[in-house]
């Protein structure tokens, strides 16, 4: 799937072929964003994106996800990757897609990925991603367990990518 947000910035998020044939049927829920806590200072925006994140699933019914580290290994090197190439895709510049790479990192069960560029803050970018139903399906996945993020580039290349 390929979304695109209605501002300068860009959206863009895929499931597994399972995930989204499961996910029809999902309601579109308030997210309760604007009551979320704003980001302090220096505060490091992957954990802004968890927070925000978790918040929605909660709305959504949905537990919280866990990051994990094997999948920040994979959103953090597909952020540096895309920011580097200028490759805006779910398809890297080696062919590989998300679970590929998920698998790579050693997560043996991938769930889904949503990329962004362009937003300047955690907080921007979970918005626009809960304005996406493509990219809200992922993250009111209740499937989904577990999590990494990924920043890179001036030019703000953000990943998620969600494991089972």
């Amino acid at each position: 799937m390929r979304h695109h947000a209605p501002r300068r910035s860009r959206l863009t998020s895929v499931l597994t072929a399972s995930a989204a044939t499961a996910l029809t049927t999902l309601p579109v829920l308030a997210t309760g964003l604007a009551t979320a806590p704003v980001a302090t200072a220096g505060e490091d925006p992957s954990a802004r994106v968890l927070q925000l994140t978790n918040a929605a699933r909660a709305e959504a019914g949905c537990q919280p996800l866990e990051r994990d580290t094997r999948l920040d290994k994979a959103a953090q090197g597909y952020a540096r990757s895309m920011a580097s190439s200028g490759n805006f895709s779910h398809t890297g510049t080696d062919g590989s897609d998300f679970a590929d790479r998920i698998r790579a990192a050693g997560h043996r069960s991938p769930g889904g990925e949503n990329i962004a560029q362009g937003q300047s803050s955690a907080d921007e970018v979970v918005a626009d991603w809960m304005d996406s139903p493509g990219h809200r399906k992922n993250i009111e996945n209740c499937s989904f367990r577990t999590l990494g993020l990924g920043l890179a580039g001036g030019d703000h290349y953000w990943v998620q990518d969600f494991g089972r």
